[in-house]
């Protein structure tokens, strides 16, 4: 199969006229003027009204009148009486689609609305991630042949009238404008697989390898997918690719993995969607932070993370943000969710033109000791360690384990290859050290004793796959959960991994 000319003439156009509006754009100006929008758009609902919509005039009495929200509250205050079928509840109109987003640090399913007019807000920053990639790449010819995106199944389930549920890779590929499917890949009969081991091997059976420039995905997944091409076509897998984007979880770890399965030249590019709203976007370099979309659909705040719980936590937003600072980020959108926490935790390297790196989950902490540790913190001490043994990362989970009188943590860490077991208490040491020396509370808690030693269990090949695949939770837009603070969750998670645990204390 084959697009029927190449568009990127006409792409390259019109990603230039986009980009040189964008960079004339105020964004503080940008997002104060699409707040007010929303608030108009959604006055007469019935979360509008019960929240005076019609009165508010500024970012300020927007702050006023609508506390933060996590989902949890969104879902038993005002969408889950009327599920699914939520009409004029926090947008108008009726909510066409469900995108289901797994909770990887809570284990429940969630429901977030998808309106057309977020599911337009979506196009237009998949769009603006093409813009980027022309810019620093003119010559690129990435309408020439065919864009993979790599995603969960596309079959979308009718749960009420005029109402479907499924991946938001589904609900993306069912908007897809009919003149652009002839650009796009897998065609429909191999995108409605559910099992994701029959579809990879659809996958890498029906690619083109020849006809695809962009590929897209979670690093995890495209890894999988690369490795499957390469064993049929050898490497690299997909000779005309020119553009890999790349988002859902850290790209460090899989970065050096995924290089030998790129051709020469193709560019690397990283995105921050969520289900909820697209964040951000790579503008520069690798590492050089993702560029804030301010006119796509979300008003954006940032709540500095130690300031989440608080009675009246600082709620930031583009005129007022810091570089340096942890915040959490809490949006408000055209999909109907206001104030509402997201989740992620953010520190902004530029506010004049807001780019920002992500650091990690606002559940994504460790502190079952108070120990206070962050994902970042969590995640460069295990890359560190394993690099000091020449390993590198596939997957990890950690979690506390609570003994008699002290507890410790538990890490539970599958390599991209074997890896000795010998090696586990030499990794536990250097991930130890790291955190003392990044860490007061964790090296405080070290020292007082009140903190046994870290313990790694290294895992076979696979193992986290395999776990995956029980929980009915392989590929896609699936990640494998980093931090489970709950104990119990953490044991059982251990079992299905095979890693073991002794039984507690006084246990036989």
């Amino acid at each position: 199969m084959s697009p029927p000319f190449d568009a990127t003439p006409l792409l390259r156009a019109a990603c230039a006229l986009r980009l040189a509006r964008l960079e004339r754009k105020d964004p503080a100006a940008t997002q104060r003027a699409l707040l007010t929008r929303l608030l108009r758009r959604a006055a007469g609902t019935r979360f509008g009204r019960a929240h005076g919509f019609d009165a508010i005039h500024d970012v300020a009495g927007y702050q006023a009148r609508v506390p933060l929200r996590r989902y949890e509250d969104f879902w038993r205050e005002w969408w889950q009486p009327g599920h699914p079928a939520l009409r004029d509840v926090t947008w108008p109109g009726l909510v066409p689609y469900l995108a289901l987003s797994s909770g990887t640090t809570s284990g429940t399913t969630k429901f977030i609305p998808v309106t057309r007019e977020m599911v337009v807000a979506n196009r237009g920053a998949a769009l603006d991630t093409l813009a980027w990639h022309l810019r620093a790449h003119p010559r690129s010819r990435v309408f020439g042949a065919l864009s993979f995106m790599l995603g969960g199944s596309t079959d979308l389930a009718e749960v009420a009238p005029g109402v479907r549920q499924g991946d938001l890779s589904g609900i993306a590929a069912a908007e897809v404008p009919a003149f652009l499917r002839r650009w796009s890949f897998p065609p429909r009969e191999v995108a409605l697989i559910a099992d994701w081991d029959r579809k990879l091997a659809a996958l890498a059976a029906a690619t083109p390898v020849g006809q695809v420039r962009v590929l897209s995905g979670t690093p995890s997944w495209l890894l999988v997918l690369l490795e499957r091409l390469a064993a049929r076509h050898g490497s690299p897998p997909l000779p005309a690719l020119e553009l890999l984007v790349h988002g859902g979880v850290a790209w460090p770890p899989y970065r050096d993995r995924v290089a030998p399965f790129l051709p020469p030249g193709c560019s690397t590019r990283e995105v921050y969607p969520a289900s909820e709203g697209f964040v951000a976007i790579a503008d520069r370099g690798d590492g050089e932070g993702l560029r804030l979309c301010i006119d796509r659909g979300v008003f954006w705040e940032f709540v500095p993370v130690e300031e989440l719980d608080a009675a009246a936590p600082a709620r930031h937003w583009t005129a007022t943000i810091e570089t340096g600072v942890d915040y959490a980020v809490v949006l408000s959108c055209c999909a109907g969710l206001w104030s509402y926490v997201l989740g992620d935790t953010v520190r902004f390297v530029d506010r004049v033109r807001p780019r920002l790196i992500v650091t990690g989950r606002t559940s994504y902490t460790l502190s079952a000791f108070g120990e206070h540790l962050a994902g970042e913190e969590i995640e460069a001490a295990l890359l560190g360690a394993l690099a000091a043994c020449g390993l590198a990362l596939a997957e990890y989970t950690v979690g506390p384990v609570f003994g008699a009188v002290r507890g410790h943590h538990r890490w539970l860490v599958e390599t991209a290859g074997p890896a000795d077991p010998s090696l586990a208490s030499r990794i536990a040491g250097l991930i130890d050290a790291a955190l003392v020396a990044a860490n007061d509370d964790y090296a405080a808690h070290r020292r007082g004793a009140q903190l046994d030693p870290p313990e790694v269990v290294l895992l076979p090949p696979g193992a986290f796959a395999a776990w995956m695949r029980t929980q009915g939770k392989l590929g896609g837009q699936h990640k494998v959960p980093r931090v489970i603070a709950d104990p119990e969750r953490f044991r059982v998670a251990e079992a299905g991994l095979g890693a073991f645990p002794p039984p507690p204390a006084g246990e036989g």
